[in-house]
């Protein structure tokens, strides 16, 4: 269910980056009340009823009087583009209550954070209840293009200084540094490879850093990720039926998840490659229901007449859906 919620102040984070604090009323504290790492959905105008998108606290819950999520722009992002151009203070905004599984289970143990770009935003909110509420260390390796890109910069500079035995930041910027890879990731990493790990960003900083954790010996059941586009649609939880490798699956699919992403987790093995929506691999036919399309570079429209769609890129719009590899 949506609420209405007052948008008590709008903060520039970066040029393209906005935070909006968002004041709950006495009566919602309850509904509202949320874990470090959590996200909220936003219904914005589309004409069309109202769009949903998923956006992550980066408040905490021991820190923080309001709620805070923060939005990125991105390119035809309907969503992330409105809302930056539209919000401003008193504003009002319909938003469901926190959900998400993006917390550690305990504020005392050490933990390894690694965020690409606007992946930061619930890393942020862990990383102020841990130092606030807890007793862990914290490692955080903070991927950007630039230093101009980097969120939050200030604030972790000021926790980084009030902190200094318990929070390390590593920023890595591209226009230095190179893009990321797995194994120079992997050897920074390696010093903290007992730790669980919490990972969130783009696709690609994703599976960069999966690999360097792989590297530098992080087992694989004490990763965590919570991929963050800022373009994640939000429907009701739906049922999937998946012909593959001449075996039919019944699969119960989340709202917001990517249907590659689903069937990886069920233990299938669909044919997939660069997960961006670019190569077409993971393609397969829609033959019932409707999904969305997050990112598409390689479907036609003679593609989309015929029912493919990309794995990938595709979530959930009905409650059932049938799709098709053989």
């Amino acid at each position: 269910m949506f609420h209405r919620l007052h948008v008590a102040d709008v903060i520039a984070e970066t040029p393209d980056a906005h935070s909006l604090v968002l004041s709950v009323p006495p009566a919602l504290a309850d509904a509202f009340g949320y874990q470090p790492g959590q996200y909220l959905t936003v219904r914005v105008p589309d004409g069309n009823g109202g769009l949903a998108r998923c956006y992550s606290l980066s408040s905490s819950p021991h820190t923080d009087t309001d709620l805070k999520i923060t939005v990125k722009r991105v390119r035809d992002g309907q969503a992330s583009n409105w809302i930056c151009d539209h919000v401003r203070p008193g504003a009002t905004l319909e938003l469901m209550p926190p959900a998400g599984e993006f917390t550690p289970t305990s504020l005392d143990d050490d933990l390894l954070l690694l965020a690409g770009g606007s992946g930061i935003t619930p890393v942020m909110g862990i990383i102020k209840s841990v130092l606030a509420h807890g007793q862990g260390r914290l490692t955080l390796l903070y991927a950007n293009r630039d230093a101009g890109s980097v969120i939050f910069a200030t604030e972790l500079a000021d926790l980084t200084a009030r902190h200094q035995d318990r929070l390390t930041v590593i920023h890595w910027l591209d226009d230095t540094r190179g893009a990321p890879r797995d194994d120079s990731l992997g050897e920074l990493l390696r010093p903290y490879a007992d730790r669980e790990a919490f990972v969130c960003g783009p696709d690609p900083f994703v599976v960069v850093a999966r690999r360097a954790l792989q590297y530098a010996g992080v087992l694989e059941e004490r990763v965590h990720v919570e991929r963050f586009d800022s373009v994640v649609v939000v429907t009701a939880d739906a049922t999937a039926e998946v012909r593959l490798d001449g075996q039919t699956h019944e699969l119960h699919w989340p709202a917001g998840t990517r249907l590659l992403d689903l069937l990886i987790e069920a233990g299938l093995n669909p044919p997939f490659s660069c997960r961006q929506g670019n190569c077409g691999t993971c393609a397969t036919r829609l033959t019932a229901g409707k999904v969305e399309m997050l990112h598409n570079e390689v479907l036609e429209e003679e593609d989309f007449a015929e029912g493919y769609i990309l794995a990938c890129q595709a979530v959930a719009r009905s409650e059932r859906i049938v799709v098709d590899y053989d």
